[in-house]
């Protein structure tokens, strides 16, 4: 039996995946799913894959989108979350900052350099009307490194998913003063090029596992209490998301692609865009 390694941040959209791999769904269809967990994020995520430390990873669509770009050699097997992604922007809570134009001319805290925090940070910036060539950022490794990073002002705002920080905004750490959603499907799934050559069945199977847990994932009894216990969130909060959420089954689309590639060349985040048969890989069926 093959083992896959897959990355991802511990976060409540991959609750699909710790149920597929606790109730042993994996195994009985041949396949061993080892889940490895990346709080710094995407960033951290592409340079996993680029290593080979991991065969796929649940990943942002532009973060990993830029890497392949920019020399990764993995590609894109599905989509996985179909919906935005809702992005925070959030302050110290006992800071000054009341709202999203204060903060122009200010420090962003960002995982890392080509993380989803970085690249929303432009992607909001453009929205605001900012300059983007005048961004700052601080980078702060993780949700721990941020919290530090805008409570000592060695930033000043922190992009992260609306949700997973929203226990931080109840408890007065933070200060939320706007959100940004992505213009495009949030996550995807992304694996190697040595494992799309050497472990693709198992892959294949893998994604027929998952797609088979997440395609009725939010009529399963009592799945939104489970989330609230297991993420540390209010049940109305996980009620809100989970109507915001769609977990997909499907590949991504060309149109979508194209969105995130003109966007990223758009902001000078990328050099030229690249043929798509590049980016995504249609597994054999």
């Amino acid at each position: 039996m093959k083992t896959i390694i897959v990355g991802g941040v511990p976060e409540h959209f991959n609750l699909p995946w710790h149920r597929c791999i606790e109730n042993g769904k994996f195994e009985e269809n041949g396949v061993k799913v080892i889940w490895k967990e990346f709080p710094e994020g995407t960033g951290a995520m592409c340079k996993a894959l680029r290593s080979g430390e991991i065969d796929a990873a649940v990943i942002l669509t532009e973060g990993v989108i830029r890497d392949i770009i920019n020399g990764n050699k993995s590609k894109i097997i599905q989509t996985y979350i179909s919906s935005p992604l809702i992005w925070g922007i959030h302050v110290d809570a006992a800071s000054s900052y009341r709202n999203i134009q204060d903060l122009k001319g200010t420090k962003a805290a960002i995982s890392r350099i080509g993380s989803g925090s970085h690249l929303m940070a432009y992607v909001n910036a453009e929205h605001m009307d900012w300059d983007t060539s005048s961004l700052k950022f601080e980078i702060i490794n993780n949700l721990e490194g941020a919290i530090e990073a805008l409570k000592n002002d060695e930033a000043q705002y922190f992009m992260w998913e609306h949700f997973t920080t929203k226990p931080l905004v109840d408890n007065k750490t933070f200060r939320l003063i706007a959100d940004c959603p992505t213009p495009w499907p949030c996550f995807v799934i992304a694996a190697n090029e040595s494992s799309l050559d050497n472990k693709s069945a198992e892959l294949k199977i893998m994604l027929e596992v998952l797609n088979s847990e997440t395609r009725d994932f939010k009529l399963q009894k009592n799945i939104d209490v489970e989330l609230a216990e297991k993420y540390n969130q209010k049940l109305e909060d996980i009620r809100k998301w989970m109507d915001l959420t769609t977990w997909s089954q499907e590949q991504l689309s060309d149109e979508a692609i194209e969105k995130v590639m003109d966007k990223l060349l758009e902001l000078n985040l990328i050099d030229s865009k690249i043929e798509i048969s590049k980016i995504r890989h249609m597994l054999e069926k």
